[in-house]
């Protein structure tokens, strides 16, 4: 099974719903959305449309960060936020993202790891630490390290949390997980615009897994999703 879809809505939902059966919320990343709103998304989607989401930032990203300037709440103590510090206000942030999951009925939860982020012993037992107090509640956790990882360190990391590598497949191929969650930037760039010859190789891929998700998130995202339907079919 392959499910393509984007990473957001990047046309109104009515027509998105029309063409795809996931998405992968983005809005939940910056500032979740309200509850209510969230439980409206689902009753609007097809029986059967899938959600995924983007988890919070106060989790995965320092304040530093200038995805920060889309966050609608002021932070008082920085150093308590992000990074996978296990405090209380970064599991509070875990609490809300958890409650937007269920409100979507979403399976998956993509944890985003900064470039700012390397792999130093803080920040793999902070990611140890954090991964271990909270409440999963039958979510399927994906996580996409980027920078300086070594394959070793991000299969590791993977084995013993339960985490499925999250990874752009013309980057790198994944190295863990239950399924494959691959997120499409582009070939070089956001602007990129994918090839049929690029959709036959990543339709050629994505088979070697059971159930697989490719994401798009450039600038031709929908186009490109719906030819690789379009791929799949023939």
């Amino acid at each position: 099974m392959i499910e393509v879809g984007c990473c957001g809505f990047p046309k109104a939902k009515k027509e998105y719903y029309t063409h795809f059966g996931v998405v992968e919320v983005q809005q939940t990343f910056y500032h979740p959305p309200r509850v209510e709103t969230c439980e409206k998304w689902r009753a609007q989607a097809p029986l059967g449309f899938e959600f995924a989401l983007k988890a919070w930032q106060l989790m995965t990203h320092a304040p530093s960060s200038p995805t920060y300037r889309r966050l609608r709440m002021e932070i008082e103590k920085p150093n308590r936020y992000g990074f996978f510090r296990p405090t209380d206000e970064v599991l509070v942030a875990w609490e809300k993202t958890k409650e937007i999951a269920r409100a979507l009925e979403a399976h998956i939860v993509l944890f985003q790891r900064p470039i700012s982020f390397p792999p130093t012993k803080e920040h793999i037992a902070d990611m140890h630490a954090f991964f271990q107090a909270i409440e999963r509640d039958g979510l399927l956790f994906a996580w996409e390290p980027r920078g300086e990882w070594e394959e070793e360190q991000i299969e590791g990391l993977c084995q013993e949390l339960d985490l499925t590598h999250g990874v752009d497949l013309f980057q790198h191929p994944p190295v863990y997980g239950e399924i494959a969650y691959f997120r499409l930037y582009g070939i070089g760039g956001y602007r990129y615009h994918y090839t049929d010859e690029d959709l036959g190789r990543l339709v050629h891929w994505c088979r070697e897994y059971e159930e697989g998700y490719c994401l798009f998130n450039n600038m031709t995202m929908f186009e490109d999703a719906l030819r690789m339907k379009e791929v799949i079919g023939e």
